[in-house]
């Protein structure tokens, strides 16, 4: 039977006192290995790559890694506007260039069924199905909006045969932004 190791030491550690962000000595996922500094190779131990991350690139960021030989900040870029009656699918190169658009009203669903997770699906697999024609493989998706078709977009794209490398949640959240209007008296 292989050897099962536990790492503790990348769960925080909290006082049963304290039950808040002051109890909490260390954040999640950092380990103390992580945090040493590297010492001179002893017994030809070998030294990890200092480059590589488990994560996508942040854009701008410079990375070894590349998807069919293109830079992270090279590649398409799927963008999914779920609103809470249609989804929109758009696929754009790098620089912003439309390559495919369509939603669930264009793929022939109407009225209410346009806001359903199927309906994104289906948009989602045929903005794939076009993409992967003018030879799109890898995609960034950059996700807005809260409707029921956020991850069935996504989900739909992955079965049309496109691999998607990084989500990104740009939904616009206001920090208390306008006004209400005032409250309705009955």
């Amino acid at each position: 039977m292989a050897n099962l190791h536990c790492f503790t030491s990348a769960r925080p550690k909290v006082s049963r006192k304290g039950r808040g962000a002051a109890g909490v000595q260390r954040a999640v996922g950092t380990s103390s290995a992580g945090q040493q500094e590297p010492t001179a190779a002893a017994g030809g131990a070998k030294e990890p790559a200092k480059d590589f991350s488990l994560y996508a690139p942040l854009p701008g960021q410079e990375s070894r890694l590349r998807w069919a030989g293109h830079k992270f900040d090279q590649l398409p870029i799927a963008h999914i506007k779920a609103t809470y009656n249609n989804t929109h699918v758009q696929v754009t190169d790098s620089a912003g260039l439309s390559l495919v658009r369509t939603s669930c009203g264009t793929e022939g669903f109407k009225n209410i069924k346009k806001s359903t997770p199927i309906a994104a699906q289906t948009a989602g697999h045929s903005a794939a199905m076009k993409a992967v024609a003018k030879g799109v493989t890898y995609v960034r998706v950059m996700v807005k909006g809260l409707g029921p078709g956020r991850l069935s977009a996504i989900k739909g794209l992955s079965m049309g045969g496109i691999e998607v490398v990084s989500i990104t949640d740009n939904t616009p959240v206001p920090h208390n932004g306008c006004r209400p209007r005032k409250a309705r008296r009955i």
